[in-house]
């Protein structure tokens, strides 16, 4: 299996902006918890990781609340096998397609943090130094913080691989338990 995760970028406004943009959705259990996968036709939009899939399927709601959201549970089996995979192992190569939506400099962030190998983290100043980003140190690492906050792909966009300058482990979407436990499936911490 080859780690292919393509992306297809797509700048604000995202197509699923649009009233008849359409994303289905299934969950599935891992040892982290629930987690929630979401697809357009061109690929994978959202993994969300939770404890609730009601709350899951509301975070989906929120981010896309103009599409048209539906159940595919049977079009969806084997993307969210993969993605369980992917999560018990985020070592271990994943073959997924993904639809990143965002604005320009969130993808640009998004690919970036695609390109860190597992076992392997950088702090937020670092990445934005890497992406030539300007505007001071702390300015340069907060917009990168704020790009990985917004990442809708837990895992296949591994924004858990940026850490605080010091080394320690901030904030993240799906907490930080998770983001620790997935360190430490790379070897890390």
């Amino acid at each position: 299996m080859t780690l292919n995760l393509s992306a297809t970028p797509h700048s604000a406004p995202s197509p699923l902006s649009a009233p008849d943009a359409a994303i289905s959705f299934a969950f599935g259990t891992t040892s982290l918890g629930q987690v929630l996968v979401a697809a357009t036709d061109k690929g994978v939009s959202a993994i969300f990781l939770g404890s609730d899939q009601g709350r899951l399927l509301a975070d989906l709601i929120r981010h896309f609340p103009k599409a048209r959201i539906s159940e595919g549970n049977d079009r969806l089996a084997d993307t969210v096998g993969k993605v369980v995979a992917l999560i018990e192992d985020p070592a271990k190569p994943a073959d997924l397609t993904l639809d990143l939506q965002g604005s320009d400099f969130e993808i640009t962030v998004w690919q970036a943090l695609r390109a860190i190998p597992p076992g392997t983290t950088l702090s937020y100043s670092e990445l934005a130094a890497r992406l030539g980003v300007t505007g001071g140190a702390k300015g340069a690492a907060k917009g990168v913080a704020d790009a990985c906050a917004n990442n809708r792909i837990a895992v296949a966009v591994p924004c858990h691989r940026i850490l605080r300058k010091d080394g320690t482990i901030s904030g993240y979407r799906w907490g930080v338990h998770r983001k620790r436990a997935l360190l430490k499936r790379e070897g890390i911490q």
